[in-house]
């Protein structure tokens, strides 16, 4: 068997599993362990979907004659960035809005990130894979390790910051029936352009802007997620929701 297929799965979902058990240890009131697992899955999965259409889109968009600007901010932005969270989205919006497990604020907070350290699992795995007949074992860990770091403190927790950010708009929505379409849709715009700008600037930036971009979103993000957990536990119940 292949040593460098275990490395990559064991090393591209131990970042989930770290930023997962920091964040159900925020929850007072766990989730069924079940549905995380459910959940995580989903999130998961997803990234087949995900992948295809982005690749048909692409695909139209390469048949567009337009300005390599504008086609890099469709790219990063809309191609990448909106798909992504939009198919983590749908996964919340469909298996969890409707459950009964969903008893308070924080818990759909809370199964959006979920959702997003599955999609990242799959996706730092893809990340890792490389040709294994030119890596000794060792090389291969310590190559899979340093990616693991980079990945640690960037993509995934970029992606379970975005989706925490749809995630606390969409608790608010269910709650500010007056508002309740525009929290939600402004909370899928903050993330997008916030992960798709994470994005661009890391691909196609360069010099000092290409490091510090990246940093000041990931903190932006950090503080207003932590700030949104705060708000949220502080709300007794989930208000009814109106599907």
């Amino acid at each position: 068997m292949d040593y460098s297929i275990i490395v990559y799965i064991i090393f591209g979902v131990l970042p989930s599993l770290i930023w997962l058990g920091y964040y159900l240890r925020k929850d007072a009131h766990p989730e069924p362990k079940k549905m995380i697992v459910r959940i995580f899955l989903w999130g998961a999965l997803i990234t087949l979907p995900v992948f295809l259409v982005q690749i048909g889109l692409k695909f139209l968009l390469d048949k567009i004659s337009i300005d390599l600007f504008i086609y890099d901010l469709i790219y990063w932005f809309l191609i990448i960035a909106f798909s992504e969270e939009f198919f983590k989205y749908l996964v919340i919006k469909i298996k969890v809005v409707n459950s009964p497990h969903l008893d308070e604020p924080l818990d759909i907070m809370l199964y959006m990130v979920v959702a997003a350290l599955g999609f990242a699992a799959v996706e730092n795995i893809l990340y890792l894979f490389s040709p294994s007949g030119q890596m000794s074992f060792n090389q291969l860990v310590n190559r899979a390790l340093v990616i693991d770091i980079v990945r640690f403190i960037g993509a995934t927790f970029l992606h379970t910051l975005c989706s925490a950010v749809i995630g606390y708009s969409l608790a608010i929505s269910f709650c500010e029936v007056k508002t309740k379409y525009i929290s939600a849709v402004f909370g899928i715009f903050v993330a997008v352009l916030l992960h798709g700008l994470y994005d661009f600037s890391i691909i196609k930036l360069s010099g000092y802007a290409k490091f510090a971009i990246p940093v000041i979103i990931i903190l932006t993000l950090a503080f207003l997620v932590f700030s949104g957990f705060n708000k949220l536990k502080k709300m007794k119940s989930i208000c009814k929701l109106n599907n």
